[in-house]
């Protein structure tokens, strides 16, 4: 296998020998046929973004490169010499490192650990030299500006920095291939730069960068060449110079979908329908009421949630936007305070209670915390509704499969039916299993956090319309999101949460634009600090 050095002498960047080049790659599962000849090729230096709706292809290609799976026809070449990676270590050897959305890392351990984890110094003895691993770890979270702890534990850390770390522990291999999927799908504005900025650094050392991601805004921000995907088969490859947020969105979800907006074109359409929709609806009582609720996360949190609205909670990463939700929920208990559901003063002590309230929660992590990957539709869809669907101690089977089979009609699921395994949809597909498993009988308040997660462009459409529809419907909506933009689409009312308060609560009329959350953000941040000190 040749080498490439990943020096900033060694590869100029006006090489044209690719790093990799696919060509005509096939593959099938079954009856199903994945790929159709699919045809794509990095630069030294480059970032390619790689799109596509899920179920376009993006996930067997690179399931492919980093030797997952192997191909059925076409061609892998590796700075120009064919070749075929029939495990993930030989991919890795070959200086190609992925990211995947499903972290691999170890949650017991500290991020050093992690980071170099199976690469540990060792003296002669083959002990673990601690205090050198620790120097090199240090040394590389300055050089990029990582905003992580070394010592601290996985585990303890909010999703967005375990992403980080799992970003962090591929850079620091011999990597000449970098392949992001999703990478900032749960990051918000200030991290999100940090990774940029990575991205960057890695790329002026002639790394090329496979670039997935459902955001288009961040294809212009970073790639120079973008390859859509769709059912697949290529559809185009585009200078990114040279395209549009609208001819892009029109590749990827292809004809008779040229209705479907980006969420950049519209969000000043759909703020001014929130607005007006939050003006007309009537000033009920709250269904959700928070008191100055105190616990291990939460530092005195005042909410209200009418029926009707959507109300967003924004703030950096560790604010306490996910622990809002799952106190609610009932996976964090209330140690001071009143929370108040459906006008009563109530003692939540587990989920059980929280769903006999009418209380639903969509959570961040779909596949550790939402779904059981392993079982079907019918099956996932049945886990919270299991006592209504059972009678005499007996489980409806006939009754939970036409509950899902109208789930699956209702929410545009792609499977062949209920008795379908999650994991084998894509990310959008398994994210509306997750919203189905609530559909029947319909919350009365449902906590979403990060609800469209590694969802493409059409599905998230498809999300955003079944949780406008929800609250039409006269229930209560709390989001938690770090997409900006999400929030601006979605809300009525959003919430600044700061280390565990809420310190601001603006109407979406008081808001232009994502810059302008983002703006409110940063200084609640930064008055908050200054209180403190």
């Amino acid at each position: 296998m040749p080498t490439i050095e990943t020096s900033s002498t060694s590869v100029p960047l006006q090489s044209r020998v690719p790093l990799v080049r696919l060509e005509g790659i096939t593959k099938s599962f079954g009856g199903v046929q994945a790929l159709r000849g699919v045809s794509f090729d990095l630069l030294p230096g480059e970032v390619h973004a790689l799109l596509g709706e899920n179920g376009a292809g993006k996930s067997t290609l690179i399931k492919i490169l980093s030797g997952v799976n192997t191909r059925d026809g076409g061609v892998l070449e590796v700075a120009g010499e064919e070749t075929t990676f029939r495990s993930p270590a030989e991919s890795r050897n070959a200086g190609l490192a992925v990211v995947y959305q499903e972290l691999s890392l170890v949650p017991s351990m500290s991020v050093a650990a992690n980071l170099l984890l199976g690469r540990e110094p060792q003296n002669r003895l083959g002990l673990v030299k601690r205090r050198q691993l620790m120097r090199e770890v240090e040394a590389f979270l300055e050089t990029y500006n990582m905003p992580l702890n070394p010592k601290a534990i996985v585990g303890d850390l909010p999703f967005a920095y375990r992403q980080m770390t799992e970003i962090c522990k591929a850079l620091m291999g011999n990597v000449r291939i970098l392949v992001l999927d999703e990478p900032t799908s749960a990051l918000t504005g200030g991290e999100e730069e940090v990774l940029f900025d990575a991205v960057k650094r890695v790329t002026e050392r002639g790394v090329g960068v496979i670039y997935v991601t459902h955001r288009l805004s961040e294809v212009f921000r970073l790639s120079q060449r973008v390859t859509v995907l769709r059912d697949g088969s290529n559809v185009a490859t585009f200078a990114t110079s040279e395209t549009t947020m609208k001819s892009l969105v029109a590749a990827i979800v292809g004809p008779g979908h040229e209705g479907l907006r980006s969420a950049t074109e519209a969000v000043a359409s759909d703020a001014v329908a929130a607005d007006a929709a939050a003006t007309a609806a009537p000033q009920v009582e709250p269904f959700l009421k928070m008191s100055n609720v105190v616990n291990d996360r939460l530092r005195g949190v005042d909410l209200a949630v009418r029926p009707r609205e959507i109300h967003g909670l924004a703030g950096v990463v560790g604010s306490g936007r996910t622990e809002i939700l799952q106190t609610v929920f009932g996976l964090r208990k209330v140690a001071s305070g009143e929370l108040q559901i459906d006008g009563q003063a109530r003692k939540v002590r587990n989920p059980i209670d929280a769903i006999r309230l009418g209380v639903a929660l969509a959570p961040e992590d779909r596949h550790e915390q939402g779904l059981v990957l392993s079982h079907t539709i019918e099956r996932n869809m049945a886990l919270p509704r299991i006592g209504q669907l059972s009678r005499f101690g007996w489980f409806r089977r006939g009754a939970s499969v036409q509950r899902s089979h109208e789930a699956i009609k209702e929410l545009a699921v792609k499977a062949p039916g209920p008795s379908t395994v999650v994991g084998n949809l894509s990310g959008g597909n398994q994210q509306k299993v997750v919203f189905g498993k609530w559909r029947d009988p319909t919350p009365k308040l449902l906590l979403l956090d990060e609800p469209t997660v590694g969802v493409d462009v059409g599905a998230r459409e498809e999300i955003y319309g079944v949780i406008r529809r929800a609250a039409q419907g006269s229930t209560a909506v709390l989001v938690a999101s770090s997409d900006l933009v999400e929030l601006l689409l979605l809300c009525h009312r959003i919430s600044i949460v700061v280390d565990g308060r809420i310190v601001k609560t603006v109407s979406r009329a008081e808001l232009g634009n994502e810059e302008d959350l983002h703006h409110l953000i940063q200084e609640s941040q930064s008055l908050a600090q200054e209180s403190q000190s």
